[in-house]
């Protein structure tokens, strides 16, 4: 089978080529480099902005993995039509495509931010849904959308909501922000929010193992799968981690947006029930701090 990868130049995206391309699958990565710029040479790249209606040449009977967007939270706040058309619109057009193609299948990322400040912890599939940005409120509409399409045209489809994801090549995300701005000052390190927030990681290694575990045992109709780790952590343990990993011990300098959030949009605590994928046969090998402590190591390696 072939496979097309949405976003394939990003973080995950260019993780799952990585890891198809080892299986000798034959991969079709597509990004408009708005994001990233990774491109495994092993897979044939095309570049192409999928916001706008355009044949996507997907083979037939292929199957999708669409990971492309914007994966910014606080910039949704302030540009919501930029965000609207990367997670919104991407995906229509993805779903006409896998329509016509009579696509094998379709994985996409959500996310965990779509369950908002959730009342319950761990957090299940059955739990209400309460975006507080415009980045999860869209990636809710994604997923109706997907959603329509299967069940409308029979496309096999199942929705990832992502914990937070790290590891290496990551270009954004609290990791990816710590070790940047201590690289730069030694001395003290900004952390938004105030500092109590916590939250699961899942390094990527587990995260594209949940991903080809969907794709290769969803049924036949659509569903929906938690993916997270079995715990979480705070903000500041994972500036301590950072920090201990570098062998510093900088000045934390708080900035708080309002109730301890980081910003405008900021979930302060989630961690998911994945039990649900957990009975597909998938199981996290690392925990969120071991994930953290991976992510940095990999980090100071780049």
């Amino acid at each position: 089978m072939s496979y097309i990868v949405t976003g394939g130049a990003g973080f995950i995206g260019g993780h799952l080529v990585d890891y198809l391309v080892s299986r000798r699958s034959d991969v079709i990565a597509i990004d408009d480099l708005s994001g990233g710029s990774y491109i495994n040479s092993k897979s044939k790249f095309v570049k192409l902005d999928l916001r706008r209606p355009a044949n996507m040449n997907t083979p037939k009977g292929s199957g999708i993995f669409h990971f492309a967007a914007n994966p910014s939270v606080r910039d949704s706040m302030t540009n919501p039509t930029e965000h609207f058309d990367r997670d919104v619109k991407t995906t229509v057009n993805v779903m006409e495509s896998a329509r016509k193609a009579d696509s094998e299948f379709v994985v996409f990322l959500s996310t965990s931010a779509v369950y908002g400040e959730a009342k319950r912890l761990p957090t299940s599939e059955s739990d209400p849904v309460n975006p507080i940005s415009n980045y999860a409120e869209f990636k809710l509409l994604a997923e109706s959308i997907i959603c329509f399409y299967s069940r409308n045209y029979g496309i096999k489809a199942a929705s990832l909501r992502l914990a937070n994801v790290v590891g290496g090549r990551s270009d954004h995300g609290v990791v990816y922000d710590f070790v940047k701005k201590l690289r730069h000052s030694q001395e003290t390190l900004e952390i938004l929010g105030d500092g109590s927030q916590s939250k699961s990681y899942m390094y990527i290694d587990d995260a594209i193992r949940a991903i080809m575990t969907a794709a290769s045992k969803m049924p036949d109709s659509y569903s929906m799968f938690n993916v997270g780790s079995t715990d979480r952590i705070s903000v500041k343990e994972i500036a301590q981690i950072v920090a201990g990993k570098m062998g510093i011990s900088p000045k934390y300098i708080y900035k708080d947006w309002g109730r301890g959030r980081g910003w405008s949009g900021d979930v302060k605590h989630m961690q998911l029930d994945a039990s649900r994928i957990r009975k597909l046969g998938w199981r996290p090998k690392f925990s969120s701090s071991q994930a953290v402590s991976k992510a940095v190591d990999d980090a100071l390696r780049e």
